[in-house]
Parts: C-alpha cells; sequence; structure tokens
C-alpha cells in the first residue's frame, strides 16, 4: 500500500466557481476552468534534491508542459516471465506517470520520449476517437475506458516517461499502462483512498486486450525477490525467486544490430554465455524478441560478459548490452 495523502479533498469535482469564496476570514481568488486546485506532490517532488531522478524529472516536466504541478506521481516497474510457466516478476527499473486532473473535458497528453509529439485532446469516452501522435493512440484508449469506469471524465493532464528505451528488450507498454491508470484513477479518486488494483487490472484486460496480462499482474501485485505465480485458481500466490539471496545474479542480455539476424546473434550469445559458466537463460516476453534473460553465478558475472563481448567484438559485430536486474516490487506512488 502506498502512503496515505494528508490534508488534500477529493479531485475531478465541478467547474471552478465565477468569483472569489469567502473561506473564514478570508478570500480565496476563482481558478480559470478546466484547471481545478491541485495539491502538488508535497513538498515539491519536482525540486526535491534527495528524490529519484526519474519522479523529479516528470514532475518538472508535467510543470513545464502544462503550466502547473502533478497531483500525483506514479512509477510502475517493468516486468517478465521467467522460465517456468505461469511465473512472473518485476525488474526494478520504473515507468514513471504524473497526473492532474481537469474539469474541462480535455486531455493533455506528454512525454519526454516524444518531445514534438504532445497533444490537448478532447476527452470522448465513445465514438470514433480523434486523429493523436502515434505514441499518444494507446495511452488516449486508455484514459477514454478510465472515463466510462468513472475516472477522469473531466479530463486529465498527463506526462509519462520510462528509465529503459525498447532497444533493452522488456516490454514497455504493460508497465506504462498500469502506471497512468494509477496515476490517473489516484487524482480522480478521494484522498486517503488507495486505487482499486483489482478493478484496475480488469480494467485494462478488457480496455487493452492485445496487451500480456501477466506483465501487467506483475506490475500491479509483485513483492521484492519474489514471483507471482499466476492461474492457481486461488489467491494471488507468490513464491520465493531472489537470486542475489542465493549467491545469483540476474542479467538481461539484448543484442543490436539488423533485426533480421536477431534471433541468431541471441543464440549465439546464449551459448557463450553458457560456455562461460550461466545456468539458463529465457525470453522475459511471450515470445522471443531482442533480450534474454540470463541466471548464472555470482561469481561468473565478470567472466560470462566478457566472454560475450569478446566474441561479438571479434566478429566485428555491435557488443550485446548487459543490464542488471533486481526483482522488485509492485507499482506505487511517489511521495
Amino acid at each position: 500500500m502506498t502512503a496515505a495523502r494528508t490534508g488534500a479533498s477529493p479531485r475531478g469535482g465541478g467547474g471552478a466557481p465565477a468569483g472569489s469564496v469567502p473561506v473564514g476570514s478570508k478570500r480565496v481568488a476563482p481558478v480559470p476552468v478546466g484547471t481545478p486546485p491541485v495539491g502538488p506532490v508535497p513538498p515539491g517532488l519536482a525540486r526535491r534534491a534527495t528524490a529519484d531522478p526519474l519522479f523529479r524529472l516528470v514532475a518538472y516536466a508535467l510543470e513545464a508542459a502544462h503550466g502547473r504541478p502533478p497531483t500525483a506521481v506514479w512509477s510502475a516497474p517493468y516486468a517478465f516471465h521467467l522460465g517456468s510457466p505461469g511465473l512472473v516478476a518485476a525488474a526494478g527499473w520504473p515507468v514513471a506517470a504524473a497526473a492532474a486532473p481537469r474539469t474541462d473535458g480535455l486531455v493533455r497528453l506528454s512525454s519526454l520520449g516524444h518531445p514534438a509529439d504532445s497533444c490537448d485532446l478532447p476527452l470522448t469516452p465513445d465514438g470514433p476517437p480523434p486523429a493523436a501522435p502515434a505514441w499518444a493512440v494507446r495511452p488516449y484508449a486508455l484514459l477514454r475506458a478510465l472515463a466510462r469506469a468513472g475516472y477522469g471524465r473531466g479530463g486529465t493532464d498527463l506526462h509519462l516517461q520510462g528509465s529503459l528505451t525498447e532497444a533493452a528488450g522488456l516490454a514497455t507498454a504493460e508497465p506504462a499502462d498500469c502506471a497512468m491508470a494509477l496515476a490517473v484513477a489516484d487524482v480522480h479518486t478521494p484522498a486517503d483512498t488507495e486505487p482499486d488494483r483489482d478493478g484496475l487490472a480488469r480494467l485494462l484486460a478488457r480496455a487493452l486486450p492485445d496487451g500480456d496480462d501477466a506483465l501487467r499482474r506483475a506490475v500491479l501485485f509483485a513483492r521484492p525477490g519474489q514471483a507471482l505465480l499466476l492461474d492457481t485458481g486461488e489467491e494471488r500466490r507468490h513464491v520465493a525467486f531472489d537470486p542475489a539471496a542465493s549467491g545469483t545474479r540476474l542479467v538481461l542480455l539484448a543484442v543490436r544490430g539488423d533485426p533480421a539476424e536477431r534471433a541468431a546473434e541471441l543464440a549465439r550469445a546464449v551459448s557463450c554465455a553458457r560456455r562461460a559458466g550461466a545456468l539458463s537463460a529465457w525470453p522475459p516476453g511471450r515470445r522471443p524478441g531482442r533480450s534474454v534473460l540470463v541466471l548464472l553465478p555470482a561469481s561468473r558475472l565478470t567472466a560470462v560478459r566478457a566472454a560475450v563481448a569478446e566474441e561479438f567484438r571479434g566478429r566485428g559485430r555491435p557488443v550485446p548490452r548487459f543490464l542488471n536486474i533486481a526483482v522488485a516490487g509492485a507499482a506505487r506512488r511517489e511521495e
């Protein structure tokens, strides 16, 4: 559970008053229609030197793009399948979403990954969607589904940013979906109320059926040092999966170069890693892609990386990327 907000009030209500409103012995100036008063993430996440740079960045970027601070910033971990069927886990690399509510039926979407393609769109829960930049089509579809479910019918300002690119080989859509859904639900939910994760999981499955529902559930319900076991017919079940605690390491190995050669190059990298001491390797998604997860003894980490790099460099090929993976917890609100 995330920390509860104090001193906040329900958001996403009606329009702003026409004149100033007396409050005690003072008078409060009117607020422009469409931008209800919001309490920025205290005490100013964008300018807090001790905050994670990614979360500071998304908070500042929403303020820079849309002229006001976020009401909530949520982080959601990238997720992956394990070699065993039905097991998923979260990685210690996040996607972050910053959001603030509106009341004028407008959604304003931005991302540092698409700096020239920010957009302002009318929120129409039904009917043909308005034209939007390619990157914003999926977020807009999700915002429509959230509005139909009662979240954010008045509109939202939303900024999205990941800590990894698609070149890393981990699925990007599912953590982004969850980060956006949680942020939007949060800013349109009464204060001190945690967004309904089970309800949002069902909403995401209906609204975005092309996504990997198993990965989304890992994003929403993972625990540090554990894997989530799916399809048990019972309450969510977690099992121990903590490579660091057992003297092993989990790394993501992603090949570069011509997409047509990726499968062969990836197989070559795995074979080389196994000869150097890797214990096992498997794709992080439902189907093979540009990367594999490699489990290896901690004592062989340097040797495996060196062996793979030497093999590719010797053939004049781009050296694969290696990314250390910690088994992380679920999405959370960043305070």
